[in-house]
């Protein structure tokens, strides 16, 4: 069966990594080390996937952007002293090896920084089956299309050749934004119901069912 696609583009955290719990319970502890409300670990999750300037302003609207430096500070220290044990999901990189000995072009479109993500690419040894890669201090953050319109542009695909695949609705926006096809995942930050709103190409609950709709459909 010829291929549906070209360019494969990945979500980063609560697609690939399981670290939208870890993601969650750094921003309560930031607010809390800042005197703020804590959010609830459902509002925390709903941010997950935006750069952190645009989380922070979604998520704590009447904080001062004067304080979102020591918001980020608190975030980052809470963060940074886990996300070395972060596990990729099982089968992800089982996953993404085969799409990329398989011929696909494979990229990542993530709300994480360029540090954060060259660390993650690093530490799990990924790094060689992704042909590019996007992050949200190099880009306008999620769901805006600039990630994955330049993603396109520098391996030259198109956008009804493209798939993009995430587990939050900034995700499957972006792609609606770029005209491009999407696919959920269901087991990450947003909540299925969520995600069915952006109509994806179909939503998948484990990193299992990922591979196997691939196989049907990419």
């Amino acid at each position: 069966m010829s291929k549906q696609f070209d360019l494969i583009v990945f979500d980063w955290d609560g697609t690939l990594m399981d670290s939208a719990g870890v993601i969650a319970a750094s921003i309560q502890a930031a607010c809390c080390d800042l005197g703020l409300t804590e959010p609830s670990e459902q509002a925390a999750r709903h941010i997950i996937g935006l750069g952190l300037n645009e989380a922070i302003a979604h998520l704590l609207p009447a904080l001062p952007a004067a304080d979102y430096p020591r918001m980020v500070e608190r975030y980052r220290h809470h963060f940074l002293g886990k996300d070395q044990d972060i596990p990729l999901f099982a089968g992800a990189e089982h996953v993404v090896r085969d799409l990329h000995q398989s011929g696909f072009l494979l990229g990542v479109a993530t709300g994480k920084s360029r540090r954060g993500l060259d660390r993650a690419l690093n530490h799990t040894g990924l790094r060689a089956y992704f042909h590019s890669t996007r992050c949200a201090d190099e880009c306008f953050s999620k769901p805006h299309p600039e990630m994955l319109e330049q993603l396109m542009d520098e391996l030259g695909t198109a956008r009804q050749r493209t798939l993009m695949i995430g587990d939050t609705s900034h995700d499957l926006q972006m792609a609606l934004n770029a005209g491009v096809p999407s696919l959920a995942v269901s087991y990450g930050a947003h909540l299925r119901a969520d995600l069915l709103t952006h109509t994806p190409l179909a939503c998948v609950d484990s990193i299992m069912e990922m591979e196997t709709w691939l196989r049907a459909n990419a």
